[in-house]
């Protein structure tokens, strides 16, 4: 697996949400990518992030609390 905490400086710097078009965020603990603006939720799977609207979950609001 891809270490984010080192890695995904550059990444998130130049990544954003397909559908906002702001930053995203790496969540370890669902290793997923959020965007708080959408409130989407991105899956990383095969250490490759899946920046599709299609494939992302809608977070809850108090999903938000702590990130």
């Amino acid at each position: 697996m891809i270490d984010y905490v080192h890695m995904d400086k550059f990444l998130l710097d130049i990544l954003v949400c397909p559908k906002s078009g702001h930053t995203l965020i790496y969540v370890d603990k669902t290793n997923e990518l959020v965007c708080k603006e959408s409130m989407l939720a991105y899956p990383i799977k095969n250490d490759i992030p899946i920046l599709l609207v299609d494939e992302a979950r809608t977070l809850e609001t108090n999903e938000l609390e702590g990130i």
